[in-house]
């Protein structure tokens, strides 16, 4: 089976300026998911998606290959990540490139370990499955969470569960926002998180959204805890 690693990263971030591209802990955050692909040994190629030179350079010396700069209707804060897969894989078509298995990992996810790419390699290419995605439990349960009105009043999503010890509660998981691996010679009508996906269980300490200054420097010092 042939598969490709497509890593999205436009220029133009704004809560965390240049943030594809910022040093994080002595290298470009990008560069550990260009390295954990390449290490990984799943992919023929890995490719970044990106509209800014800089950037493609950057990736390039940490060895993607840059086979496009993404045109700029799809490089704007309203583009989504589908937005460029579908532009992705509309270049492959139109290049006669053919793959079985696609694979986008976020430029921001210095904690990826390869070794969970391969598992959710593993998991395509023997189930029936279309897509495998990181997924994380959730740290409290779902069942006993509640909301705040408008003058911080708390109200149960599910009063029923007050009383509900939490070890008798169903696990519950979130998207981890590392990878996700994806069937390209079948498709499906559901949603990432329908019957047809399958989820890789990522470590809450290997997980780390970075939105904001603050989840950088919380994700700096997890890596360094985690590499010490």
């Amino acid at each position: 089976m042939t598969s490709v690693a497509l890593i999205p990263a436009r220029g133009g971030s704004k809560r965390i300026p240049r943030k594809n591209i910022k040093d994080f802990c002595g290298k470009p955050i990008i560069a550990y998911s260009i390295e954990a692909a390449l290490e990984s040994g799943c992919f023929d190629k890995v490719i970044v998606s990106t509209d800014d030179e800089e950037i493609a350079a950057v990736a390039k010396e940490y060895g993607a290959e840059i086979p496009f700069l993404r045109p700029e209707e799809i490089s704007n804060d309203f583009a989504t990540t589908k937005d460029v897969i579908n532009h992705f894989i509309h270049y492959l078509n139109e290049n006669g490139l053919d793959y079985d298995y696609l694979c986008t990992i976020y430029a921001t996810a210095p904690l990826l370990q390869e070794k969970y790419l391969v598992e959710g390699y593993n998991k395509l290419n023997n189930s029936d499955v279309v897509n495998v995605f990181s997924c994380t439990t959730m740290p409290f349960p779902i069942q006993r969470t509640f909301k705040l009105d408008h003058d911080d009043r708390c109200e149960m999503f599910w009063p029923e569960n007050f009383s509900s010890r939490s070890q008798d509660l169903e696990e519950a998981y979130q998207d981890a926002g590392q990878f996700y691996w994806r069937n390209l010679k079948t498709t499906s009508t559901k949603n990432m998180f329908g019957s047809d996906s399958a989820g890789i269980v990522i470590p809450r300490h290997f997980v780390q959204d970075i939105d904001t200054l603050e989840d950088w420097e919380r994700a700096e010092y997890m890596y360094q805890l985690i590499n010490r």
